[in-house]
């Protein structure tokens, strides 16, 4: 499993299913959702090996104190919730200089989720802007993960309809237009027109723009709010 692989944008089921005690939705809440956090941390001045804890005894909490209880497709944008969740923990760790460390009697143990870290502070170097904007790294790793995550499943969507290698040579196609020299390289290599390159570059851009947005709006409660949502994304991916 690749480390982007879980990285489902909340689905509000995940969540209901986390606060009610279900083990593999806890267990995906953490691994979904570490990166983001992570990158607030450590853009927030802690050191690495700290803002791992951070990041554990967060999840903590969140499983301990039940503030899940509170979350639901009503209360709005997961994301936000996140964030000032996670804002207002970084404050008290500060304060108290310590983590919560047990996982009230839920039926994951933090210990057993063992997040994997590897290539972390990597992947938060390569974030744009401002190191010591904690907020923006968040925005930049959230943004960063959800495409990934659509690339991903849409990678496994193609696998899954025998076009695996339709997919495997034109999946950087979505990163810009395809000159004509890429367009006649493409049809060379899988034996296409290049009529029928074009066509199928449209229908994967098409169908990435759809996994997109359908991620997006798993994570808000109405539907009007999907546009803002999508913006937001492509402002933090522009910084």
């Amino acid at each position: 499993m690749s480390a982007r692989e879980p990285f489902h944008t909340t689905r509000w089921s995940l969540v209901l299913a986390a606060r009610a005690s279900d083990a593999p939705a806890l267990e995906e809440l953490c691994r979904a959702y570490w990166l983001p956090l992570y990158a607030y941390v450590r853009r927030s001045g802690f050191a690495a090996h700290e803002a791992e804890d951070v990041v554990q005894a967060f999840f903590a909490r969140l499983l301990e104190k039940r503030d899940l209880d509170a979350v639901g497709p009503e209360k709005g944008r997961f994301r936000s919730f996140l964030l000032a969740s996670l804002r207002h923990f970084v404050s008290n760790w500060r304060d108290h200089a310590r983590a919560e460390k047990r996982g009230g009697g839920r039926v994951v143990a933090l210990s057993q989720l063992a997040l994997d870290f590897g290539g972390a502070d990597e992947r938060v170097a390569a974030l744009a802007g401002d190191a010591s904007d904690p907020e923006r790294a968040f925005e930049q790793a959230w943004a960063r993960e959800l495409l990934c995550a659509c690339v991903d499943a849409l990678g496994r969507e193609y696998k899954d309809s025998g076009r695996a290698a339709v997919f495997d040579e034109l999946k950087d196609e979505l990163q810009g237009a395809a000159g004509d020299g890429r367009v006649a390289a493409h049809a060379a290599r899988l034996g296409l027109t290049e009529g029928a390159v074009k066509v199928a570059v449209h229908r994967l851009r098409a169908r990435f723009r759809d996994k997109v947005r359908e991620r997006v709006a798993a994570t808000v409660a109405r539907d009007a709010d999907v546009d803002d949502e999508l913006a937001a994304l492509l402002r933090a991916l522009a910084q």
